[in-house]
Formats: C-alpha cells, structure tokens, sequence
C-alpha cells in the first residue's frame, strides 16, 4: 500500500454519503493505515448536546485517532454552513502543518459544497425590501422574480415560496441576479487542495434497516436522557440542535404526549427520510468524477485506500 505526504501535496481525504452508511468506521479504518486527523463534517454532529441522537463516534470508537470538530458547539447556538467551513479550513491547515492526512467525514452536501467551493459574496439585504417582498404572495413574488431574473424562476419551483423571496430579495436589492452572485464565490478550497473523494451508496434495503436499528441502539444508550437534558435548557425551538432528528418525536414521549413505541416509529421514518435525501443529494449533487462505492462490505481496506489515492 502507498502512503501520500499531505503537507508536501495538500491532500485531503473525503468520505461521504447517508445516515448509517458507514462512514465513520471507514474514516477510522482509513485513518489506521496512514497518520492523520478526522475532521467532522455533519451538521448534527457539531452540536455538543447530542452524542447519543447524532451518532457521534464515542472515545472507545475514536480507538485514539485524532478527531476535530465533533461536539464543539454548545447547542445554544446555530451553527452555520459558514462557520464550519472556516473552521474546517483551520483544521486541515493545522493537519497539514503537521504532515497529517485530514480525512473529512459526515453527511451534511451543504458543508462540502460550501468548503470546496466558497460562497458566494451577496451584500446585505436591505431591510425595507426585505419586508416588501415577505408581504407579497408566493404567486406574486413568482411573477415578479419572472420578470426580474427569470433564470432563477425558471429553476425554482413557483411553490418554493423560501427560495422565490431570496432570489427576488437579491435582485432588487443589489440589481444584480442570484446566478451572478454564484458564479463569483469566494473563499473555498478545491483548487488549493488535492481532493480524494469516496461517496457511499449502500443498498438502500440495508441503509433503512440500519437507520432503524440504530434508533434502538440510541434509546437503549440513553437518547430520551440526552433529549431531557437539552429540553431543560428551554431552548428556542428554531435553534437546529432542537430540529434535529428524535428530539421533537423523544420529547413527545417524554411528555407522555405518546408511548414509546410510537416516539421510535416517528423518528425511525424522519431518519429514512433523511437519508433518501441524502442518498438521493449525493447520487446526483456529487462531481461525476468522485469515485462511488455501492458494496464496502466485501471490499479489502487497503483497496479502498487505494481507491481512494487514484481518485
């Protein structure tokens, strides 16, 4: 097996996909056969609050590998796509340094994207059209984005009334269109890097199974304590740690709302659905050039170090 010098060629490993692919175990076989770091890159799994309900590896899992940006956030916050990427930014730079290969693992396309790519530099909004345009119904302001940037119309559902606001929003605002604005980001870290990327696709039969049995397996580890836990802090219910995946339907059972059986059905079905979305993102949202693996059951990890050096 190759070893590749990080510092020297700025290599950064990536494996993404689904909820309860497996992704974490392969980051940490991964990471066996050559010095390195694993840098988180779920946005669930940031949030110091939830251990148990994000899957967060624990420390007898992390088998003494480095990790970075794993439950480093109080849950009182919001973590935005953004802020991790500088701070994923940070902790590549710092592996680098020290000739390390960092291996990012999660689940969350927005933060690669974003990593990779940058963002794109849209001014403030001005406030006083900000609240014309919210006032306006999503019929309406589908016309109006027509008229002024029918690119984004054209792209965007005429329901999608979130993302109908913002791209009218940003038209009237700065006189420019939103695809303006997005083909002029700044601040990613593709072309200053040497990417070698892994998608994982299992069979979609065995990823629901696992979902499901995961569910028991964190109700068994103490999920309704953890949930109990963040809902005494009496956070705000928009904050992402409190959407996130088994709270509200955890919560629920807790407040003797449901039995326990129905709070693990509910969050059992959120969870597959999460992942047909995920599954579905990085089927078709992934560079065709990213090598896909479909069947990491049968395969040697030294062929998928391999692998993933050709990729």
């Amino acid at each position: 097996m190759n070893m590749i010098s990080p510092k020297q060629d700025r290599n950064v490993a990536l494996v993404v996909g689904p909820t309860a692919s497996g992704k974490s175990a392969l980051a940490l076989d991964l990471a066996k056969k050559q010095p390195s770091v694993i840098i988180n890159a779920d946005s669930a799994q940031v949030y110091h609050d939830l251990s148990i309900l994000s899957a967060r590896p624990t420390e007898q899992e992390m088998a003494g590998i480095e990790h970075q940006l794993f439950g480093y956030i109080d849950g009182g916050e919001a973590c935005s796509a953004a802020r991790w990427a500088s701070d994923a930014k940070a902790a590549i730079a710092a592996a680098h340094a020290r000739d390390l290969l960092p291996i990012l693992v999660g689940g969350t396309g927005l933060y690669v994207r974003i990593l990779l790519e940058g963002i794109a530099p849209i001014p403030d909004i001005d406030p006083d059209i900000r609240q014309k345009i919210r006032k306006l119904e999503t019929l309406e302001a589908y016309r109006a984005l027509q008229t002024s940037d029918p690119v984004a119309a054209e792209r965007l559902n005429a329901l999608d009334t979130t993302r109908i606001q913002r791209a009218l929003e940003v038209v009237r605002s700065t006189g420019k269109p939103l695809d303006h604005w997005q083909k002029h980001k700044v601040g990613g870290i593709g072309d200053k890097i040497a990417l070698h990327p892994l998608v994982l696709l299992p069979p979609r039969e065995w990823l629901y199974q696992r979902c499901d049995l995961r569910l028991h397996e964190m109700i068994e580890r103490g999920a309704k304590r953890e949930v109990a836990q963040l809902l005494q802090r009496d956070l705000p219910a928009n904050l992402p740690v409190m959407r996130a995946i088994g709270v509200a339907e955890i919560g629920d059972w807790i407040a003797a709302e449901i039995s326990q059986e129905i709070a693990i059905e509910r969050a059992q079905t959120a969870t597959r659905r999460y992942a047909k979305r995920q599954y579905t993102w990085f089927r078709n949202q992934s560079p065709p050039g990213w090598t896909r693996m479909e069947d990491t059951f049968n395969n040697d990890i030294d062929d998928i170090f391999e692998t993933i050096l050709r990729s």
